[in-house]
């Protein structure tokens, strides 16, 4: 878990990954190579050790426990062809959060999240949402225009287990030449719906 850990933002190398776990470097080596058999690790174009794709089909795995992606997908289906725009599903890992479900705009010109991507928190509405922003938890939505990435908007609201607390961010993201700089105003309410529907799927067992 701690050479895992030290891959989350960046491939290493050998000597700055036993430098980062602070273990000798066989050892290290031979943990590193282990997770890489099974498809927990990779080498990148460079040789140097990065996070693996089997990691994806374990989250998304995690996700499917927790019943997320099997109530969202509908409320997220609807999400998307009310709105025109690609809507996505997070959950929080960390100081990242990663995309457990995802579906695009038919729009030509969209935005692209794949399945398993783990973004920063400090940037974009789901980050606000998730690293629990008194603000936007407040208002029960957040926006963000261009922070993540420029050209984009989102608007991004809360999904709740029973005792309050935020397990999930519901998201709608598109071209600011399409959602405005205000995005709010156009996607809250809807996205905030959506939140709710996703609620009501888990708090009844809905699967």
């Amino acid at each position: 878990m701690t050479v895992l850990a030290a891959l989350e933002r960046e491939p290493r190398s050998l000597a700055q990954l036993m430098t980062d776990v602070g273990l000798p470097r066989a050892t290290t080596y031979r943990l590193a190579i282990a997770l890489e058999a099974h498809g927990l690790v990779r080498r990148d174009g460079d040789g140097r050790f990065a996070l693996g794709l089997g990691l994806v089909a374990l989250g998304r795995a995690a996700a499917h426990g927790l019943g997320l992606p099997e109530v969202a997908r509908p409320v997220l289906e609807a999400l998307r062809d009310e709105t025109g725009e690609s809507v996505q599903l997070y959950v929080r890992e960390g100081d990242r959060r990663v995309c457990v479900e995802a579906l695009e705009s038919p729009h030509g010109l969209r935005t692209i999240v794949p399945l398993g991507a783990a973004l920063p928190l400090d940037a974009g509405s789901a980050g606000k949402i998730l690293r629990g922003d008194p603000e936007a938890l407040k208002r029960g939505w957040a926006e963000s225009v261009a922070e993540r990435e420029a050209g984009v908007a989102s608007v991004s609201a809360p999904v709740r287990a029973a005792d309050g607390a935020v397990i999930a961010a519901v998201s709608v993201s598109g071209p600011i030449e399409r959602t405005t700089r205000q995005p709010g105003k156009r996607y809250a309410t809807a996205v905030a719906e959506a939140a709710a529907r996703i609620e009501r799927g888990l708090s009844t067992g809905l699967r």
